[in-house]
C-alpha cells in the first residue's frame, strides 16, 4: 500500500475517533445537563439547537469542506500559492456569512419563539446567535488542515472544544437554574445555560486553530503563474458550498420542521405546552442522543475521505481512476457499517438498562424513552450510509445529486409525519417513524446514483451481510448475558458485563467471517494485529 494511502486511513482514524471522543463527551455532559433541565427543558434547548444548527448551515457547515475540497485540488497539482489564495478568501466569505447568520438569530428570536410554540425559546436562541459567527471562522481553519491531509488540529480542536463546552453547559445551566428557580422561566434559563457552554466551546476550539495556524504556516510562497482572481476563487467556493449548503440544510430543516409540525399539531389535537415541550425533550434528547452516536464515526470518515477521492479523481484516470475509487468507497462505507449495525442492536435490545441507568429524572416519561429507542435505532444505520455516501458523490464532483435526493425524502418525511400526527394517535412514535424513513430514503437513492454515476459496485455481502448476520448473533447474546448478570448482580454491572461480552462475541464473528479481505485489514488501525488474530481464528 503507498504511503499516501495508508497516511489518509491513519489520519481518518485519527479524526474518526476523534469524533467518537467528541460524542462521548457530549454524552457524558448532556446526562447530568439532561437530568438538571428536565424534560420541559430538555424541549427548549433541543428546539433551539434545531434551529440554530439550521442558521449554521446556511452560514459556516459546508466550509470545511469546500475549503478542503477546493484547497486540496490546488495542493494536489502543486500550487501552494494558489492554495493559499483560497483560503483567505474562503476566510472573508465565512466571515460575512457567520456575520449574517448571527443578526438574523438574534433578530428574530422573539418571532421564532412565537412560531415554534416555545415559551423561552428566545432566551438560548440569542446565546447561540454569536456562535454562528465563530463556528464560520473555526471550520475554515479545520477545512485549510483537512486538505493537507492533516486531521490532527481538527481532532484536537473538536475535543477541546467538546470538553469546554460540556464544563461550562452544565456549570452554566446548573446556576441559572438556581438563581431562577422561582421564576416562570426557569427552564428557559437552564437551556440558556447549556448553550453559554456551545458559544465557549468554539470560542476554544477557533482560538487553537487560529494559533497552530500562525504557527505551521510557511513564509510567503510566489505564485508559480498568474494568480486566480478573487472573483473566480469566489465562484468555484460557492459552486462547492451551495450543494452542500441545500443536502445539509435539507438534513437540518427535517429537525426542525419534526418540531414545528409536532408542536402546531399537538397544540390544536389539545395538548398543552409543557406535555408538548416535555415529549419533544425525550425524542430530541434521550433517543435522538443515543442514535446519533454511531453518526459521529460516518462524518469523521467522511471529513477524512474527501481529499483522498478529490486526489484519486485529479491524478488518476480511466481503469485506474475507478479501481482507486472502488477500493476507498468500499473501506469506508464497510467500517461504517461495521461500526453502527451493532450500535443499533446494542441501543435497542439494552434500551431499558440504558435509560433508567442514564436519566433517572425521566420519571412517567422512561417507558416513552425506552419504546423510542426500541423502535427507532435502526435510524443510527441509516443516518451512517446516507452522510457517507452523500459525502462520497459530493467529492466525486456530483454535488446536485444529493441535494435532489434529500429533498425528495424531506417532502415525503414530512408528509408522512404530519398525516401520522394529525390522523393517528401515535403522537411522538410518529416522529420515530419519519426518523428512520427518511435517512433509509436517502440512503437507497444515494447509493443507486453511486452504482450508477460513480460505477461503484456494490459488495452486499461483507458489507452488509456480514455485519448484519454478526450483530443478529451479537444482539441474541448481549440480550441473554444482560439476563444472566442482573440475576445476581445490579443493573449497571450487568450492563457492562454484557457490552462487554458484545464486543468480543461481534469482533470474532467480524473477522472469522471474514467481512474485512486481508489487504483491508491491513488498512485500518493496529491492522496488522487484526491481521494475526484473523489468521489465528482460521486454524
Amino acid at each position: 500500500m503507498a504511503e499516501r494511502e495508508r497516511n489518509m486511513l491513519v489520519q481518518g482514524s485519527i479524526l474518526a475517533a476523534a469524533g467518537f471522543v467528541t460524542k462521548i463527551i457530549g454524552f457524558l455532559y448532556r446526562i447530568p445537563m439532561a437530568n438538571l433541565l428536565g424534560n420541559s427543558g430538555n424541549g427548549i434547548y433541543s428546539v433551539a439547537f434545531g434551529i440554530y444548527n439550521i442558521a449554521l448551515t446556511l452560514s459556516s457547515c459546508s466550509m470545511p469542506l469546500a475549503v478542503s475540497k477546493n484547497v486540496s485540488a490546488r495542493v494536489a497539482a502543486g500550487n501552494p500559492a494558489g492554495a493559499r489564495r483560497v483560503f483567505f478568501d474562503a476566510l472573508a466569505m465565512a466571515a460575512g456569512m457567520g456575520a449574517l447568520a448571527a443578526l438574523a438569530l438574534w433578530l428574530g428570536a422573539d418571532g421564532l419563539e412565537v412560531l415554534y410554540h416555545r415559551p423561552g425559546l428566545a432566551l438560548p436562541l440569542r446565546i447561540l446567535a454569536p456562535t454562528t459567527f465563530v463556528v464560520a471562522l473555526l471550520g475554515t481553519f479545520r477545512g485549510w488542515f483537512q486538505a493537507h491531509g492533516n486531521m490532527v488540529p481538527t481532532a484536537i480542536s473538536q475535543i477541546l472544544e467538546q470538553i469546554m463546552n460540556a464544563l461550562v453547559s452544565v456549570i452554566a445551566a446548573w446556576q441559572l437554574m438556581r438563581l431562577y428557580a422561582s421564576d416562570a422561566q426557569a427552564a428557559a434559563y437552564g437551556a440558556a445555560g447549556g448553550t453559554l457552554g456551545t458559544l465557549a466551546g468554539a470560542l476554544t476550539g477557533l482560538g487553537f486553530v487560529v494559533f497552530l495556524f500562525f504557527r505551521t504556516r510557511p513564509g510567503r510562497i510566489a505564485p508559480a503563474g498568474q494568480p486566480e482572481e478573487h472573483a473566480l476563487i469566489c465562484r468555484q467556493l460557492l459552486l462547492t458550498i451551495l450543494p452542500v449548503i441545500l443536502s445539509q440544510t435539507i438534513y437540518q430543516i427535517g429537525y426542525t420542521l419534526d418540531d414545528f409540525v409536532f408542536g402546531n399539531l399537538m397544540a390544536l389535537k389539545g395538548f398543552s405546552d409543557n406535555a408538548v415541550s416535555s415529549l419533544q425533550g425525550v425524542f430530541n434528547t434521550q433517543y435522538n442522543q443515543m442514535v446519533n452516536l454511531p453518526v459521529a464515526v460516518a462524518t469523521a470518515m467522511a471529513a477524512a475521505t474527501i481529499p483522498s477521492i478529490v486526489s484519486a479523481t485529479v491524478s488518476a484516470a480511466g481503469q485506474e481512476r475507478r479501481r482507486l475509487l472502488q477500493r476507498k468507497i468500499t473501506l469506508v462505507i464497510k467500517v461504517n457499517m461495521v461500526v453502527a449495525i451493532p450500535c443499533a442492536v446494542g441501543l435497542a435490545v439494552l434500551a431499558r438498562p440504558i435509560m433508567h441507568l442514564l436519566f433517572p429524572s425521566l420519571g412517567d416519561q422512561e417507558i416513552v424513552a425506552v419504546r423510542l429507542l426500541q423502535t427507532g435505532s435502526s435510524a443510527s444505520v441509516f443516518y451512517a450510509l446516507s452522510t457517507i455516501s452523500t459525502s462520497v458523490l459530493q467529492a466525486g464532483d456530483h454535488m446536485r445529486t444529493p441535494v435532489r435526493h434529500s429533498a425528495v425524502s424531506l417532502a415525503i418525511h414530512v408528509a408522512l409525519t404530519a398525516a401520522l400526527l394529525w390522523l393517528t394517535d401515535l403522537g411522538v412514535y410518529a416522529l420515530v417513524i419519519g426518523n428512520v424513513t427518511f435517512p433509509l430514503l436517502v440512503s437507497v437513492l444515494n447509493c443507486r446514483s453511486l452504482a450508477g454515476t460513480m460505477h461503484y459496485r456494490f459488495r452486499f455481502a461483507r458489507t452488509f451481510g456480514v455485519p448484519l448476520v454478526s450483530g443478529a448473533a451479537m444482539g441474541a447474546v448481549t440480550w441473554a448475558s444482560y439476563r444472566l448478570a442482573t440475576l445476581a448482580l445490579p443493573s449497571a454491572v450487568g450492563l457492562l458485563i454484557s457490552l462487554a461480552a458484545s464486543v468480543a462475541v461481534y469482533g470474532y464473528l467480524i473477522l472469522r467471517l471474514h467481512c474485512f479481505a486481508d489487504r483491508q485489514l491491513l488498512e485500518l488501525p493496529m491492522g496488522g494485529k487484526l491481521l494475526r488474530l484473523a489468521k489465528r481464528l482460521e486454524r
